[in-house]
C-alpha cells in the first residue's frame, strides 16, 4: 500500500481579508499547508488567519521561508551568504511557529520557497545553513525537499526527518531539477497527464523528463499550487483519482 502526503503553499498575501474563499476550500482537500512568513509574501494578519483556517481543518502546517523579495515572489536568485541563509530562514521560522503556538498547535514542518528552495537543492553551503536553521530552532520538525537534493542530503546528515517532495503541475529536467518557469514547457497543462505522472512517482519511483528518459524519484508528498485559475477542481480530481489507486493520503508526520 503507498501513502502520500498533499501539500499546498498558501498565505500568500496580504491582509486578513485578501484570502480567498478557494484557499479555505483548498484545505478540505490537502493534508499539509506550507505558510508564508512575510518574506516573499504574506503579513502578520494574512499568518493569523491561515495559521487557524489549517488548525480549524485539521492538516499540518508547516513554515514556507523565502527569500526577501516581495516584488519578485521569492523567485529571483539572491546573491546570499550562508550565515545570511540561516538567519533569515531561522527568523521565518520564529514568526510563523508564534502564531501557531498562540493558537494552541505545534509546527509540523519546513519547506523553503521558490528560488530559495531551488538554489537550496544544489548549493552544499546553502543546503547546510537552512538545515542547521530548522535544527537549531526544533531538532523534531521535518525538512521537505525536492528528491536527491542538497537540502535533503543536508538535513539527513543532522539527523532531521527528511520528505521528499514532487510536483504534481511540474516538468522535470535530466538532472532531476524542476524546468525553470522561464521556459514554455515548465508545466503540466494537461490534468490526465499531471495525474498519470503523479501516480507513476508514487507507485514507480520514476519520472519521465522533458527529453523523454525515465530517471529515478521517491514521492513522499505531492505539491500543488493553489494559484491556478482551476486549483481547486484540480486537487479535487488528483485526491480522487489517488483514492480510486488505493492510495492512502495523509500528512507525513502522521506516518507510523
Amino acid at each position: 500500500m503507498f501513502t502520500v502526503d498533499l501539500n499546498c503553499d498558501m498565505g500568500e498575501d496580504f491582509g486578513v481579508y485578501n484570502i480567498g474563499a478557494d484557499e479555505s476550500k483548498l484545505m478540505d482537500h490537502i493534508t499539509s499547508t506550507n505558510i508564508a512568513c512575510g518574506f516573499h509574501a504574506g503579513d502578520p494578519d494574512c499568518i493569523k488567519k491561515t495559521v487557524q483556517l489549517a488548525i480549524d481543518k485539521g492538516i499540518s502546517i508547516g513554515a514556507h521561508p523565502g527569500l526577501p523579495d516581495l516584488v519578485g515572489f521569492g523567485r529571483r536568485n539572491m546573491n546570499i551568504t550562508a550565515q545570511e541563509a540561516y538567519n533569515m530562514v531561522l527568523y521565518q521560522i520564529g514568526a510563523l511557529s508564534a502564531f501557531v503556538q498562540a493558537a494552541g498547535s505545534k509546527l509540523n514542518h519546513v519547506k523553503p520557497h521558490g528560488a530559495l528552495y531551488n538554489m537550496a537543492a544544489k548549493d552544499v553551503t546553502l543546503a547546510r545553513s537552512i538545515a542547521q536553521a530548522v535544527f537549531d530552532f526544533d531538532p523534531t520538525l521535518i525538512l521537505f525537499g525536492a528528491f536527491n537534493s542538497e537540502l535533503i542530503r543536508a538535513g539527513e546528515k543532522i539527523n532531521l526527518k527528511t520528505v521528499n517532495e514532487v510536483f504534481a503541475d511540474r516538468t522535470y529536467q535530466a538532472d532531476g531539477s524542476l524546468t525553470p518557469r522561464t521556459q514554455p514547457n515548465c508545466f503540466v497543462t494537461d490534468e490526465v497527464l499531471a495525474f498519470t505522472q503523479v501516480l507513476e512517482m508514487i507507485t514507480s519511483s520514476r519520472i519521465k523528463t522533458t527529453d523523454g528518459e525515465y530517471i529515478a524519484i521517491e514521492a513522499d508528498t505531492v505539491c500543488v499550487h493553489g494559484d491556478g485559475p482551476h486549483a481547486l477542481t484540480f486537487v479535487k480530481a488528483l485526491r480522487q483519482k489517488l483514492t480510486e489507486h488505493h492510495i492512502v493520503i495523509q500528512p507525513f508526520g502522521a506516518l507510523p
